[in-house]
């Protein structure tokens, strides 16, 4: 009998679309949604055993149920796992450990401790008191992840073409003057995207919101503060005090809803994330969480486990290269990437993640380079703080490949320089080309340089031209607290001043460096307000500081809207010119055959500088790249931000007194038919034209600059072309 033939198959060229793809499965942790109930996950490899504390209400400080794990069939390994049935989302929990208390060897367990999940995905709630004294933390909420995203996907815009806003949720909106139907909340965010879409900023990053102890009593009745979030209590969860809704579990619906429309408008969402201490402070500190789970897992510890290692300032240091710290680290960063579809992160005293479980500084961290190799991050912003409170300063040197480091040298430079320090234009000429000094090895680009002049840590940039001192008195230490270096100057009077000549200068130097930093390589960071002179009167670590010192007064929006104008065109004509955006540094060499220098640099006299001569003005002149190494520079890909091709040609003249510049010599420099853009030391609305488009300046005249002033002039290679002379 002959062998049957195969069934033939049709081929087919076509088939059904796929759905998107779809992150649907749970974390290994926390409290997780199962059909007609809730499996309770926790690790502890010392516990004897755990329990789960069900509330009522969020506002009980005794549980109304407890339920006991049985080590011999709710364990596996160092896993404690229970399925509860007839639970659901909105469930109020904690945990509760037994277990050795031998703290001179890094034990803390205590039976009595409500404990906060690791993986808590929200809370609700407040810290308060039980009847017996002891401290009870907010509790945790189980959470259903669906959304409606409405289609939502990461906008995944490149670093270069990145303009970055740093921002506290509540403190943008809290002020009355703010306007908002929900004044301090995501939702509040919400309401004022479009003043954040006419600014042009691309991506916001937000200062902590995942959970936080932002009011934490203490036994003597003492509420310790914290306006800034530094302080997490569960890192997997979104800050309950900025939901405008106080139901338990409605902060992750509004801060969802945030992402959404913050998305919708073009606006990438950065968080600021502290994997570097927690509240639990020292061994004075609380037990309420990683204490009472494992202690000596979760920190890092000396002297045989009896005193924590602070190499963050704030009491203990996470122990992130340990492998189940390090599981929780980036489990945490893919389920805001995924389940709140977040865009980057932003990784305070980064420094720490360098340190092994004895504190000494590795070269090849293994938790950053999980981090850097995750496939599900791959799509993400990664910026490293990178120093720490113990002395590491890996700036330039914190991890290769995808990481960009916000770049203190930056802020120091540029701050010195303006403020008239000698020897300060080499420098600043480093930072406006892009810091390759910093970040040209191991192929680096200077787009890994987060460029700032201000941050939340430190004066406002009203501030900064406006105080010779810090004046911290308000935060109860003594003016004890706070950086001493700022680099900073009053011009004449310590604060406020009516003196005319006293303010010109000041609002002059806020151009300056506004303009510095918007017309150099690499990436800009604006801290909230300097576009409108937000004041924290003096103060330059307003970290407790929950009112107007530290909130966003919105009628400076209008007082200064000359300067919020500069701003705006600033950031428009920097998106719109690929010349300011470069993939790769800056050389001297011509950008194409025939070309111009990609950058050159000319002293007062016009002529190619003497590095070593005294400071005077100096000049940058950026030659507009040819079609073909945009394209090699990845500027025109789909979706990339291209723009105009235009040669941009920087005067700063730091000195005090007025200066006669002669503009640059070389005949193919003359040649162009250059526009006035920016003029920090005109009146608005004089002091910056859109797209450029300026009076024609005659280059063979010197400029003559007052003390303290910039002046960027744009030349088009295509105005060029037409034969236009200057005039």
């Amino acid at each position: 009998m002959p062998p049957r033939k195969p069934p033939s198959r049709k081929r087919t060229t076509s088939r059904k679309p796929l759905p998107p793809l779809q992150f649907t499965q749970p974390l290994p942790y926390g409290a997780i949604l199962r059909d007609g109930g809730v499996q309770f996950v926790v690790y502890s490899r010392s516990a004897t055993g755990v329990r789960i504390l069900l509330y009522a209400a969020a506002g009980d400080a005794t549980p109304a149920e407890s339920i006991d794990l049985d080590p011999s069939r709710d364990r596996w390994g160092d896993i404690w796992s229970v399925f509860v049935p007839g639970l659901g989302a909105g469930t109020l929990y904690h945990f509760q450990a037994d277990g050795p208390f031998d703290p001179e060897r890094g034990q803390r367990f205590d039976g009595r401790a409500r404990l906060i999940d690791p993986y808590a995905k929200a809370l609700a709630g407040k810290f308060v008191f039980d009847d017996d004294g002891l401290l009870v933390p907010p509790r945790c909420v189980v959470i259903d992840d669906a959304f409606d995203w409405q289609g939502d996907r990461h906008l995944r815009r490149g670093l270069s073409d990145t303009v970055i806003y740093e921002m506290h949720v509540r403190g943008f909106t809290a002020s009355p003057s703010s306007g908002v139907e929900n004044p301090g909340t995501y939702l509040g965010v919400i309401e004022k995207i479009p003043y954040l879409k006419s600014l042009g900023v691309t991506a916001v990053e937000l200062m902590p919101v995942h959970e936080f102890a932002a009011a934490m009593p203490t036994a003597d009745g003492i509420v310790r503060p914290n306006y800034w979030g530094y302080d997490p209590l569960a890192f997997f969860a979104p800050h309950r005090g900025y939901a405008a809704d106080s139901a338990p579990g409605a902060q992750v619906r509004e801060f969802k809803e945030m992402v959404r429309a913050l998305h919708a408008a073009g606006i990438e969402v950065i968080l600021d994330v502290v994997f570097n201490h927690t509240a639990e402070g020292n061994h004075l500190g609380p037990t309420f969480s990683f204490k009472g789970l494992e202690n000596r897992v979760y920190y890092m510890l000396g002297d045989g486990g009896s005193t924590y290692r602070n190499y963050t300032g704030c009491g203990n240091t996470i122990n992130g290269n340990h492998p189940i710290v390090r599981e929780l680290i980036f489990l945490c960063l893919r389920n805001w990437v995924h389940n709140y579809h977040v865009d980057g992160f932003r990784f305070d005293l980064a420094s720490v993640l360098s340190r092994d479980r004895n504190g000494d500084i590795q070269p090849n961290p293994p938790v950053v380079e999980v981090i850097t190799e995750d496939p599900s991050l791959a799509d993400t912003k990664m910026i490293a703080e990178a120093w720490d409170a113990a002395g590491a300063y890996q700036v330039g040197s914190f991890a290769r490949l995808r990481w960009a480091e916000w770049n203190g040298r930056y802020r120091d430079d540029v701050r010195r320089f303006w403020r008239g320090d000698s020897a300060q234009t080499g420098h600043l000429a480093t930072r406006i080309a892009g810091s390759s000094d910093l970040y040209a090895e191991h192929g680096r680009q200077p787009c890994h340089s987060i460029n700032f002049v201000t941050s939340h840590d430190g004066f406002t940039l009203s501030d900064l031209v406006s105080y010779r001192e810090k004046h911290n008195e308000a935060n109860g230490e003594g003016n004890r607290d706070g950086d001493n270096n700022n680099f900073s100057e009053n011009y004449g009077a310590e604060g406020p001043s009516r003196k005319p000549d006293i303010e010109a200068v000041r609002a002059r130097q806020i151009r300056n460096m506004l303009a510095t930093l918007l017309l150099s390589q690499g990436v800009p960071m604006l801290l909230f307000g300097d576009e409108c002179r937000r004041t924290q009167r003096g103060n330059n670590n307003a970290w407790c500081q929950d009112n107007d010192v530290s909130w966003l007064d919105w009628t400076l929006v209008e007082s200064n809207a000359g300067l919020v104008r500069f701003v705006r065109e600033l950031v428009r004509f920097r998106l719109g010119t690929p010349t300011l955006r470069r993939r790769t540094f800056l050389s001297g060499g011509t950008s194409g055959a025939g070309s111009l220098p990609d950058v050159e640099w000319f002293g007062a006299d016009g002529e190619p500088i003497d590095w070593h001569a005294a400071d005077g003005g100096i000049s940058c002149f950026f030659a507009a790249p040819t079609r073909e190494r945009l394209v090699a520079g990845n500027n025109l890909e789909a979706g990339g931000i291209a723009g105009v091709p235009r040669h941009v040609l920087i005067v700063a003249h730091a000195g005090s007194e007025s200066a006669s510049i002669i503009l640059p010599q070389p005949a193919i420099v003359r040649s162009l038919p250059w526009r006035l853009f920016v003029h920090t030391a005109q009146a608005s609305p004089n002091d910056i034209f859109a797209d450029g488009l300026g009076p024609l300046v005659d280059v063979t005249k010197p400029l003559e600059l007052p003390g303290r002033s910039l002046v960027c002039m744009v030349a088009s290679p295509a105005e060029a072309a037409t034969g236009e002379a200057a005039g």
